[in-house]
Parts: C-alpha cells; structure tokens; sequence
C-alpha cells in the first residue's frame, strides 16, 4: 500500500522564524547523526522529496521558498546536468555563519525531486560561494537518457 503523497501547498500553513530550525540542524542533528551526518542528511532530503507531489519545476521552486532555503533558480541544462543556483539573504547569512552549515538537504530533495520530473535517476552535488552568498547545485543524470 503506497502512502499518499502531500501537496506542496500545505507548507503555506506552516511558518515559523528564528534560529530554532538552524539550531536543530546544523547542531542537534550534528550531534545526532554523528560521523554519518552528510550521507544522512542528503538522503533525507530524497526522502522529503518522495513525500511531495512534484509535478513541476515550479513546485521544487515553491518548495525551496516555503521551507526557507532560498530562491531556486534554474541557470542551465545540458544533456546529462542541470544546474540551480539559490540565492536569498537567508543564503548568505548561513554561508557566514559562525556554526559550520552545509546544504546537503537541499542538495537530496533537488536530486529527488529533479528524478521524479524527469523520470531518470539523478544524483545532486553542492558548490558554495561564501563571499556572494550563493550555492550551486548541479544535478546529473546518473543513468543514459533514451533517444527515441
């Protein structure tokens, strides 16, 4: 029996802001998930892309500014990659954080999410740029696409 997926628009009634969300994290996980930290947190965000419909590249988009991490912006596609940008102030204060951030969450649900519109396995990885506050994210196709 398959679980029901939710509509991205259930993050409209969802809003909270402080540092609590970062807190919890980029510290309490951290501390949690230990030494695993990084393959954890990539894969939970595959995981949170599988429990929304993501029918659009506009959905991902809507996606990434409910839950805060910025706005997603599609720069280029070419056979076998895309490439996203994020932006926002949220961004660049992360990037200049004094606790060690990273966007591998982010990085799982666009691989997730990227496979799920384009119906081809995908894989996500992140390249900061800490003094213009901007991160990077170039999803490839993991597998050859089908010419017909």
């Amino acid at each position: 029996m398959s679980e029901e997926k939710l509509s991205v628009s259930v993050l409209k009634n969802i809003h909270t802001s402080g540092a609590g969300y970062d807190v919890l994290r980029y510290i309490g996980l951290t501390d949690l998930l230990g030494p695993e930290k990084n393959t954890l947190i990539y894969f939970m965000g595959k995981n949170l892309a599988r429990k929304f419909e993501i029918k659009t590249l506009g959905d991902v988009i809507f996606f990434f500014e409910q839950m805060g991490w910025g706005k997603l912006e599609l720069i280029k596609e070419k056979r076998n990659r895309v490439l996203f940008s994020l932006l926002a102030d949220s961004v660049a204060q992360r990037l200049h954080a004094k606790i060690k951030t990273d966007f591998l969450m982010e990085a799982g649900f666009l691989a997730e999410a990227m496979q799920q519109l384009k119906e081809i396995e995908c894989e996500c990885t992140v390249k900061t740029h800490d003094r213009i506050g901007k991160v990077e994210f170039t999803v490839f196709y993991t597998e050859k696409i089908e010419h017909h």
